[in-house]
């Protein structure tokens, strides 16, 4: 049977998920709306997997994300890996030369910098919004403006136009003034624009070197008015891969089959079926010490299959393979 390498991404906003053979050859890759739910999603994608490939085995499991603990429980991951390990990894693998990865997602953004294929530092933002792509959803209501064509429309702006980027207040409100002066939909937007990639650069690139080749990957590299803007604040031309909103989930499947390359153990991939189980989460305050740490359990058919946030690991004992 042919082996599969899966690679989930558990965002905020997204779950992304990819599919290798054992030749590295990209087989499947889908990008989700979390919409609140993302147990639900990880099961709605793997059912879909299991459909697309019958006749074949999955050989390893890498899951990344702000929700990669969840998914690596539900699902019996192989590899749990950090996101930046994860966007590094499969950046590499498609463009070896690269120097800088610029990743923006929808609640949080980052900044690597490799060097002969080795990451040697990185920032993430994970606080303001205004360097992520919810700030620009947010614009993109509030103007009526499609998301979609966002930065269609910032690339046909006349006049250039300054607006704010300290925070999605000080935007919201300069973006108002700068309506009342009459200036147009598309210069307004193209301001957001550069303000989003001015906050970014401000916040994640202080002190760091900057060289090409660039790589821009994330659900906001989509943007062709962001991608512009870019180019023109860093004067280096900015390349968008092709599987840009996926990069995360194939960064983890990269690194599953690495895995297996060097181990050839067979996978903790929990099985399809387990995955139809009803999954029930729950947060709970620990009175095991004076720290009352919060934890987290996921539970299915009764039994606790993960948890964490209990540093003495009282309750982590205790879960069930």
């Amino acid at each position: 049977m042919a082996k599969l390498f899966v690679g989930v991404d558990v965002g905020s906003v997204s779950t992304n998920l990819a599919i290798l053979d054992d030749q590295g050859a990209l087989l499947f890759d889908k990008y989700y709306r979390n919409d609140g739910q993302p147990l639900r999603i990880i099961q709605t994608g793997m059912a879909e997997i299991r459909e697309s490939f019958k006749n074949s085995t999955i050989s390893g499991v890498g899951v990344t994300g702000s929700g990669r603990l969840l998914a690596g429980a539900v699902l019996g991951a192989d590899v749990v890996k950090n996101e930046i390990t994860a966007h590094a990894t499969a950046a590499i693998n498609f463009y070896p030369d690269v120097h800088t990865i610029l990743e923006i997602g929808g609640q949080d953004s980052k900044i690597i910098i490799v060097r002969d294929r080795v990451v040697i530092d990185f920032a993430m933002n994970t606080v303001c919004a205004a360097g992520t792509g919810s700030f620009l959803d947010h614009q993109a209501e509030r103007l009526k403006a499609p998301i979609g064509q966002f930065g269609d429309l910032a690339l046909t702006a006349v006049n250039r136009v300054k607006i704010a980027r300290r925070c999605t207040v000080f935007a919201e409100s300069d973006t108002i003034a700068k309506q009342q002066l009459g200036f147009s939909k598309a210069e307004i937007i193209n301001g957001l624009c550069e303000a989003l990639v001015r906050n970014y650069l401000t916040n994640l690139a202080r002190d760091k070197v900057l060289e090409g080749p660039v790589v821009f990957q994330g659900g906001v590299a989509a943007n062709r008015g962001i991608r512009a803007a870019f180019e023109r604040e860093l004067k280096m031309e900015i390349v968008v891969p092709r599987y840009y909103d996926v990069m995360g989930a194939i960064g983890a499947a990269l690194l599953a089959r690495k895995q297996w390359e060097r181990t050839g153990a067979e996978s903790r991939f929990r099985g399809f079926n387990r995955l139809n189980m009803e999954l029930k989460p729950a947060v709970f305050e620990c009175k095991g010490c004076n720290n009352r740490r919060e934890v987290i359990r996921v539970e299915q058919e009764g039994i606790m299959i993960a948890v964490w946030g209990d540093k003495c690991r009282k309750y982590s004992n205790e879960v069930s393979a």
